[in-house]
Protein backbone atom coordinates (compact mmCIF):
# COMPACT_ATOMS: atom_id res chain seq x y z
CA UNK A 1 0.00 0.00 0.00
CA UNK A 2 1.37 3.41 -0.97
CA UNK A 3 2.20 5.90 1.75
CA UNK A 4 -0.35 8.72 2.01
CA UNK A 5 0.74 12.34 1.71
CA UNK A 6 -0.09 13.00 5.37
CA UNK A 7 1.86 9.92 6.49
CA UNK A 8 4.86 11.01 4.43
CA UNK A 9 4.59 14.51 5.86
CA UNK A 10 4.48 13.14 9.43
CA UNK A 11 7.41 10.78 8.77
CA UNK A 12 9.68 13.39 7.19
CA UNK A 13 8.81 16.12 9.70
CA UNK A 14 10.02 13.77 12.44
CA UNK A 15 13.47 13.45 10.83
CA UNK A 16 16.35 15.93 10.83
CA UNK A 17 15.18 17.39 14.19
CA UNK A 18 12.12 18.83 12.42
CA UNK A 19 14.33 21.10 10.31
CA UNK A 20 12.65 22.40 7.19
CA UNK A 21 12.77 25.21 4.68
CA UNK A 22 10.13 27.85 5.39
CA UNK A 23 9.05 30.23 2.66
CA UNK A 24 6.77 33.25 2.84
CA UNK A 25 6.48 36.31 0.61
CA UNK A 26 7.73 39.85 1.10
CA UNK A 27 5.84 42.94 -0.09
CA UNK A 28 7.33 42.66 -3.59
CA UNK A 29 6.24 39.02 -3.88
CA UNK A 30 9.80 37.75 -3.55
CA UNK A 31 10.33 34.67 -1.40
CA UNK A 32 11.72 35.04 2.11
CA UNK A 33 13.36 31.72 2.99
CA UNK A 34 14.58 30.49 6.35
CA UNK A 35 15.35 27.21 8.09
CA UNK A 36 13.16 26.43 11.09
CA UNK A 37 11.97 23.51 13.23
CA UNK A 38 8.37 22.48 12.56
CA UNK A 39 6.06 19.57 13.19
CA UNK A 40 2.66 18.28 12.22
CA UNK A 41 -0.33 18.74 14.50
CA UNK A 42 -3.96 19.76 14.45
CA UNK A 43 -4.77 23.45 14.38
CA UNK A 44 -6.54 24.15 17.70
CA UNK A 45 -9.03 26.49 15.99
CA UNK A 46 -9.98 24.55 12.86
CA UNK A 47 -9.06 21.01 13.94
CA UNK A 48 -7.33 20.49 10.58
CA UNK A 49 -3.96 18.77 10.33
CA UNK A 50 -1.36 21.50 9.77
CA UNK A 51 2.36 22.17 9.79
CA UNK A 52 3.11 24.04 13.01
CA UNK A 53 6.06 26.06 14.29
CA UNK A 54 6.92 28.66 16.92
CA UNK A 55 8.15 32.06 15.72
CA UNK A 56 9.38 35.18 17.52
CA UNK A 57 6.76 37.91 17.39
CA UNK A 58 9.24 40.41 15.93
CA UNK A 59 10.72 37.96 13.41
CA UNK A 60 10.60 39.07 9.81
CA UNK A 61 8.59 35.99 8.84
CA UNK A 62 5.92 36.89 11.44
CA UNK A 63 5.63 40.42 10.03
CA UNK A 64 5.44 39.08 6.47
CA UNK A 65 2.80 36.48 7.35
CA UNK A 66 0.65 39.15 9.00
CA UNK A 67 0.63 40.98 5.66
CA UNK A 68 0.29 37.91 3.41
CA UNK A 69 -0.49 34.49 4.95
CA UNK A 70 0.72 32.41 1.99
CA UNK A 71 3.51 30.07 3.02
CA UNK A 72 5.32 26.89 2.02
CA UNK A 73 7.35 24.40 4.01
CA UNK A 74 9.63 21.64 2.71
CA UNK A 75 10.94 18.72 4.78
CA UNK A 76 13.62 16.37 3.52
CA UNK A 77 15.67 13.39 4.54
CA UNK A 78 18.40 12.47 2.12
CA UNK A 79 16.67 12.40 -1.31
CA UNK A 80 13.16 11.94 0.08
CA UNK A 81 11.15 15.18 0.39
CA UNK A 82 7.68 16.62 0.83
CA UNK A 83 6.49 20.23 0.51
CA UNK A 84 3.31 21.90 1.74
CA UNK A 85 1.73 25.06 0.32
CA UNK A 86 -1.03 26.81 2.23
CA UNK A 87 -2.06 29.74 4.38
CA UNK A 88 -0.67 30.53 7.80
CA UNK A 89 -2.74 31.26 10.87
CA UNK A 90 -0.86 33.09 13.62
CA UNK A 91 -1.85 32.57 17.25
CA UNK A 92 -0.16 34.47 20.06
CA UNK A 93 -0.44 37.27 22.57
CA UNK A 94 -0.04 39.84 19.78
CA UNK A 95 -2.08 37.74 17.34
CA UNK A 96 -5.24 36.84 19.27
CA UNK A 97 -7.69 34.32 17.85
CA UNK A 98 -11.25 33.80 18.98
CA UNK A 99 -11.48 30.66 21.11
CA UNK A 100 -7.87 30.76 22.33
CA UNK A 101 -7.43 32.56 25.66
CA UNK A 102 -4.20 34.41 26.43
CA UNK A 103 -3.76 32.04 29.38
CA UNK A 104 -3.69 29.08 26.95
CA UNK A 105 -0.95 30.47 24.67
CA UNK A 106 1.91 29.10 26.81
CA UNK A 107 0.64 25.52 26.66
CA UNK A 108 -0.07 25.88 22.94
CA UNK A 109 3.53 27.00 22.30
CA UNK A 110 4.78 24.01 24.33
CA UNK A 111 2.64 21.64 22.28
CA UNK A 112 3.86 23.10 18.98
CA UNK A 113 7.48 22.97 20.20
CA UNK A 114 7.06 19.30 21.16
CA UNK A 115 5.45 18.51 17.78
CA UNK A 116 8.65 19.78 16.16
CA UNK A 117 10.73 17.39 18.28
CA UNK A 118 11.59 19.92 20.98
CA UNK A 119 12.17 19.13 24.64
CA UNK A 120 13.04 21.41 27.53
CA UNK A 121 14.49 20.87 31.00
CA UNK A 122 12.63 23.80 32.60
CA UNK A 123 9.17 24.50 31.15
CA UNK A 124 8.63 27.48 33.46
CA UNK A 125 11.75 29.13 32.03
CA UNK A 126 10.59 28.20 28.51
CA UNK A 127 7.26 29.93 29.20
CA UNK A 128 9.00 33.07 30.48
CA UNK A 129 11.25 33.30 27.41
CA UNK A 130 8.34 32.69 25.02
CA UNK A 131 6.29 35.46 26.69
CA UNK A 132 9.23 37.90 26.78
CA UNK A 133 9.95 37.32 23.08
CA UNK A 134 6.22 37.52 22.25
CA UNK A 135 6.50 34.15 20.50
CA UNK A 136 3.56 32.87 18.54
CA UNK A 137 2.36 29.65 16.99
CA UNK A 138 2.05 29.42 13.21
CA UNK A 139 -0.22 26.81 11.62
CA UNK A 140 0.04 26.26 7.86
CA UNK A 141 -2.88 24.66 6.06
CA UNK A 142 -2.20 21.67 3.85
CA UNK A 143 -3.80 23.14 0.73
CA UNK A 144 -1.39 21.38 -1.62
CA UNK A 145 1.25 18.75 -0.95
CA UNK A 146 4.00 17.82 -3.41
CA UNK A 147 6.84 15.35 -3.10
CA UNK A 148 9.35 13.45 -5.12
CA UNK A 149 6.47 10.98 -5.58
CA UNK A 150 4.59 13.72 -7.47
CA UNK A 151 1.78 16.14 -6.68
CA UNK A 152 -0.59 14.94 -4.00
CA UNK A 153 -3.62 17.15 -3.40
CA UNK A 154 -5.09 16.46 0.02
CA UNK A 155 -7.93 18.99 -0.06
Amino acid sequence: MAESAIDKLRRLSATEDGLCSFICLDASGSPHVSIINAGVMDNPVTGETSVACVVAGKARKARLLRADPRAAVAFRHRWDWVAVHGNAQLIGLDDPVEGIADADIGELLREVFRSAGGAHEDWDEYDRVMARQRRLAVFITLDHITSNAGSIAES
